[in-house]
């Protein structure tokens, strides 16, 4: 077996101490942003950035519906974790459940009348907060950089899978 070594990339060497606090700076960056985006939504809309994705994702599927284990892909959610917040949005108004006509045992999730309002209703004040807390502090560079090491993230998870 061979030991861990910090510094290079790929292999099973372990992060420098440069790369390790620039991993926690965007860590600790990203979950505060996470924080106040969710706190200024919670504030303007009364819905969770849980509900806000869900209602997203409903609102620009055909028909406004999506059957639960695809919603549930689409938003990168556990089917376990959504089907507890659809009970919730359900006993708020947001989306109504029924069981899908094409598959056996599987369920649709349709975007009701209230949850589409909800939705739209959010949506101006929660894009202006994302550019309050995200877009304005970067310059267009940085932004640019920023989706291209979100896209490099992505890549790997998808390269790793699960686990």
């Amino acid at each position: 077996m061979t030991e861990a070594t910090p510094g290079g990339r790929g292999g099973r060497q372990l992060p420098t101490p440069d790369e390790l606090r620039i991993w926690r700076d965007f860590i600790e960056t990203t979950a505060a942003l996470g924080s106040r985006l969710e706190s200024r939504l919670q504030g303007d809309s009364s819905l969770s950035t849980g509900d806000y994705a869900v209602l997203l994702a409903l609102s620009e599927a055909e028909g406004e519906t999506m059957r639960s284990s695809e919603l549930a892909s689409h938003i990168g959610w556990e089917r376990s974790r959504l089907s507890h917040h659809l009970g919730r949005m359900e006993r708020r108004g947001l989306i109504r459940r029924q069981e899908c006509a094409t598959v056996p045992r599987g369920a649709e999730v349709l975007l009701t009348k209230a949850g589409g309002e909800a939705f739209r209703g959010a949506t101006f004040p929660h894009l202006r907060a994302i550019r309050e807390f995200f877009v304005d502090a970067l310059t267009p560079e940085q932004i640019v950089a920023a989706g291209e090491i979100a896209t490099a993230l992505r890549a790997q998870l998808d390269t790793l899978g699960k686990g």
